[in-house]
């Protein structure tokens, strides 16, 4: 389902549904950090969001480094802030072409890192 949410952010991106890219984004790796923590903690995962949380709960917070952590505190607001009409015009204002094809390109690289790790 990782993959799948990544192709999706892709195809916001070339659509220009900048919103979704963050969203998708973010979903990219909240699954990708539940299945490493299913794979190494042999258990359900936790029905939470944060991603930063799930990092910590795997054990994987003490392996990225400052900037996937800093990348991770980025997207973490992506998740709330795209459900929520209130948030929604402040949020789409500032996800711009540019900035959403980098949060994919950084998606991309933090998602093969943690596959690495399976």
């Amino acid at each position: 389902m990782s993959d799948y949410d990544l192709e999706t952010a892709n195809a916001m991106l070339l659509t220009g549904r900048y919103l979704y890219v963050g969203f998708m984004c973010h979903q990219t790796i909240e699954k990708i950090l539940k299945a490493y923590g299913t794979n190494c903690l042999m258990e359900v995962p936790l029905k939470i969001h944060s991603l930063s949380r799930l990092a910590e709960r795997t054990g994987l917070d003490k392996q990225l480094s400052e900037e996937q952590l800093d990348f991770i505190d980025k997207l973490e607001p992506l998740n709330i802030e795209a459900r929520y009409p209130s948030y929604k015009e402040r949020l789409m204002k500032s996800l711009t072409k540019e900035y959403c094809a980098e949060l994919l390109s950084q998606t991309k690289e933090l998602q093969l890192w943690i596959k690495n790790k399976l």
